[in-house]
């Protein structure tokens, strides 16, 4: 069973950075997907990027291309979400989110395992 865990995040001003990492343990398969969720106050969970841990590839929600880079350390089992240019809108409480899944899927209901969150606050 694939566990994830969290760390990074905090409170920045716009325009500055943050990196989070999601460290995995546990088995994982050929085709494992880990993705990157944000959920801000009232509004619905959302995906933000994702990778293929065989690297097929990945995807990026359109406000966040060009700012985030989703990477991944197969050796260290993380991946990373370096958020650059960071602003206001992008104020949430961010997951990881895995599946064993041979490509990239958008919703979040699809995803088995999940980060424990952490806060991203952007003052203006």
């Amino acid at each position: 069973q694939v566990q994830l865990v969290q760390s990074g995040g905090g409170l920045v001003h716009a325009g500055d950075s943050l990196r989070l990492s999601c460290t995995l343990s546990g088995q994982l398969f050929r085709n494992y997907v880990i993705a990157w969720f944000r959920q801000g106050p009232g509004k619905d969970r959302e995906f933000v990027a994702a990778t293929t841990w065989n690297g097929g590839g990945t995807q990026y929600r359109d406000s966040v291309k060009g700012r985030f880079t989703i990477s991944r350390d197969n050796a260290e089992k993380t991946v990373y979400l370096q958020m650059d240019s960071l602003i206001p809108e992008d104020t949430a409480v961010y997951y990881c989110a895995g599946d064993h899944s041979p490509r990239i899927l958008y919703h979040f209901s699809v995803y088995d395992t999940w980060g424990q969150g952490t806060q991203v606050t952007v003052s203006s």
